[in-house]
């Protein structure tokens, strides 16, 4: 087993060194057979166009049969093992019912046959096969060896059918296929709508794996720019080099020999150059070679050798660094409906594009909670994060589609799905238009009852927003985004000008400020938390009560910044426990006797608690006896209760706010605290979403909280229907138990109800 994992990290790294496809594919098969000692091993693809398997590599059969020999997916024990998605082990594939003899191939000498499905995503690409002459079955770590193999391969496929690299049965002109149509590409949600665009990749300063691929418009002119480049940072390495030759021994100095050699033209100079030749652009040509380098490098057994990859990538970024200063001179054109896209989607990214130009936002990295997902929310910007498999820096100028709704991507999209999503968009914006005569308007239903409708904001941009919307306060001004735009801890004044501008713009409606809550996804780059399992890790309460001295400041900038206006209401994160609550407050009491003995007219503001984790909901009732309020936090409660990361796009399908054990505990928590006649909000997910609405004042929450552009769609189902068939709704959906079907059902009863245009919009591309 030790050789196994041996030869399996060695596949790993020089698949990982390999330029395309077609040698990925052949290394792989000729790395298996000779580690298996069997006579045949054999790669076989879907084509997405023919829909058959397609022999695409092998050692061992007739090696002419490549690329010509296929099999439908309900033909031979291949397509057998396709269609069940598992593996198949057989001591003698003639005799079994499903084998067909393919006469090119020459395989009818072998006997012995183990395939496994090459899966991606829960689709299957392909099939990874091992044959051998003597009938006998594969045992049990060969098979697990083989599987091992098939999932690295995956990754790797998906990629090249991605970025078009793989050409289609009979397509052999030379010239590479067609980008794949409407292939998509599954993140979390970022920010809700959806996006008809052009790709437009952004890049960090020298962040070489983030350039993207892009022709060359002017190749004499990509040279003339690599050339200046380089002749820069030969200057800077021979600077060095005599500013350090007094304090260098001789063989340290000769280190300056080698990188003045590595960028030599017949080295890594050359190289860079025969790329832009070949029509990519100077940076992206840089970071073919680069990365090309840095692996082959990396795979090497000498330790010496491989830490000349480091070597080499210092190289690279330092050319990079000059070829993105001489770059910047230029005017960047951005498409009319640019989709901007990036490795790790930062704030200030946002800036680089005309706003009138902005129509999206992907991250390859990141979560739908991150600052850049919170101000695409407030900004109304479509946004997926988290695409992890993504291509981004194959795809300047691509045509894409961005579904905010479900955090899916459709790269090079058929017209067919284009008109569909545009016809999304119209739809969206007649919606928006009808629904702004909403504004003053109270959130009140047919036979009477009144919803006061909040909302969750974090920016100052947010203000403006959430009054021009009709909301009648803050339930949650999220108080660690000033903390996560800075390079340190902002003082206790800076806090309070901060504090203050929501205060006065909300008042004499209530501002709820929630005390710093870092931790799990969200850091400051000043304060880094490291740890395994962030998500039940040291968050929330429990960093300020662990340092009161952030705590006391915070609190101390909230009670001087509500002077005058007397409408603040502090909260408290990530409750777990009795001794949480009385500790915080023994400090929030402790920060008003300090400003009473300053001089400062101040009073204690009312305090309250989020429920976000299961043991709050259990001790809700004795939570509401302690403090003034009790607020739920949807979206934390949920992914706690279901074991769920929702930042994980792997997993977010699981990630269900209508699950019936999510119901229960939101309708459990509002019924304890009315028993102690203490008021009780949401704010998250369902709390936006107008069907989860109506459950939720069915449910008897007081307030629901909501992001500022959700809020117009609640109103307005609010105002469509009556308390008694919002009663009559959650009675029944407490009676279901799938949360798809309560979530249809939700859909179906708000088209009755003829509030249908409130809903999500049925999107193309759904399963």
């Amino acid at each position: 087993m030790a050789a196994m994992l041996n030869v399996l990290r060695k596949i790993v790294q020089e698949v990982s060194a390999a330029p395309d496809l077609e040698s990925v594919l052949d290394l792989t098969v000729r790395r298996i057979q000779r580690a298996m000692h069997t006579q045949v091993c054999s790669i076989y693809l879907l084509d997405t166009i023919s829909q058959r398997y397609v022999l695409m590599a092998t050692q061992g059969l007739n090696p002419e049969s490549v690329g010509v020999v296929s099999l439908s997916p309900t033909e031979g024990v291949v397509g057998l093992v396709g269609q069940r998605a598992e593996p198949i082990n057989l001591e003698d594939a003639s005799v079994h019912p499903s084998y067909i003899y393919l006469q090119s191939t020459g395989e009818e000498r072998y006997h012995a046959f183990l395939g496994v499905p090459i899966i991606h995503q829960g689709e299957v690409l392909g099939v990874l096969v091992v044959q051998q002459f003597e009938r006998r079955r594969f045992d049990e770590s060969e098979e697990a060896f083989l599987i091992t193999v098939s999932a690295q391969l995956a990754g790797v496929i998906a990629h090249a059918e991605a970025t078009g690299s793989i050409q289609p049965v009979g397509n052999h002109s030379g010239g590479g296929a067609p980008l794949p149509e409407d292939r998509r590409f599954s993140g979390v949600a970022g920010a809700p709508g959806v996006a008809v665009g052009q790709v437009f990749v952004a890049t960090l300063p020298a962040d070489l794996e983030g350039v993207p691929d892009k022709p060359a418009r002017d190749i004499d002119l990509e040279l003339e720019k690599f050339t200046t480049a380089l002749e820069a940072v030969r200057n800077e390495i021979r600077e060095v080099s005599r500013m350090l030759a007094q304090r260098l021994r001789s063989d340290e100095q000769a280190l300056f020999d080698v990188y003045m050699r590595m960028l030599e033209d017949n080295a890594l100079a050359g190289q860079v150059a025969e790329r832009i030749r070949a029509g990519n652009w100077a940076q992206g040509a840089l970071r073919e070679v680069v990365d090309e380098h840095v692996r082959q490098f990396s795979s090497m057994e000498d330790p010496y050798l491989r830490e000349r990859a480091t070597d080499i990538r210092d190289l690279g970024r330092r050319v990079l660094s000059h070829l993105q200063e001489n770059a910047g001179s230029g005017e960047v054109e951005f498409p009319d409906n640019t989709i901007l896209v990036a490795d790790d989607l930062s704030p200030t990214m946002l800036g680089l594009v005309p706003e009138d130009k902005l129509v999206g936002l992907v991250s390859v990295s990141g979560s739908g909670n991150s600052h850049a997902a919170i101000l695409a929310r407030s900004m109304g910007i479509p946004t997926a994060m988290g695409v992890v498999d993504l291509p981004f820096t194959r795809l300047e100028g691509r045509d894409m589609i961005l579904d905010g709704y479900t955090g899916r991507v459709y790269v090079n999209p058929s017209e067919d799905l284009k008109n569909a999503f545009r016809e999304i968009l119209r739809e969206e914006q007649m919606i928006a238009a009808g629904l702004e005569t909403l504004k003053d308007l109270p959130a009140q239903t047919t036979d009477g009852y009144r919803m006061p409708l909040w909302v969750n904001t974090g920016l100052v941009s947010d203000v403006e927003r959430s009054l021009e919307r009709g909301a009648e306060g803050i339930g949650l001004y999220r108080t660690e985004i000033p903390f996560m735009t800075r390079d340190f801890f902002p003082s206790e004044q800076e806090q309070l000008k901060i504090y203050r501008r929501q205060l006065e713009a909300f008042a004499p409606r209530p501002v709820t400020m929630r005390t710093l809550d870092i931790g799990g996804d969200k850091s400051l780059p000043y304060f880094p938390i490291e740890e395994e399992n962030p998500f039940l890790g040291w968050r929330g309460i429990r960093v300020t009560l662990d340092h009161p001295e952030i705590f006391l400041v915070q609190v101390r900038a909230m009670l001087r910044a509500a002077q005058g206006f007397n409408n603040l209401r502090i909260m408290l994160p990530m409750v777990t426990s009795m001794h949480e609550i009385e500790e915080a407050s023994a400090q929030i009491d402790r920060a008003v006797r300090e400003l009473q003995e300053e001089g400062l007219d101040v009073e204690r503001p009312p305090v309250g608690i989020m429920v976000e984790v299961p043991a709050a909901v259990y001790l809700t009732r004795r939570f509401a006896r302690k403090v003034d309020f009790i607020s739920v936090g949807s979206n934390d409660l949920t992914q706690y209760l279901l074991a769920v990361d929702r930042n994980n796009p792997r997993v977010a399908d699981l990630y269900a706010p209508y699950h019936p054990a999510v119901l229960k505990v939101l309708h459990f928590v509002a019924q304890e605290v009315r028993k102690e006649h203490k008021p009780v909000s949401i704010c998250g997910e369902m709390a936006s979403d107008p069907g989860g609405a109506l459950l939720l004042m069915a449910m008897g929450y007081d307030v629901l909280s909501m992001n500022s552009n959700n809020l117009p769609k609640v109103k307005s189902a609010i105002r469509g229907t009556s308390l008694a068939k919002a009663n009559a709704l959650l009675q029944r959906v407490m009676r279901m138990d799938d949360a798809d079907a309560i979530h249809q059902y939700l859909r179906a009863s708000l088209k009755s109800m003829g509030l249908g245009n409130l809903t999500r919009p049925a999107l193309p591309g759904r399963d």
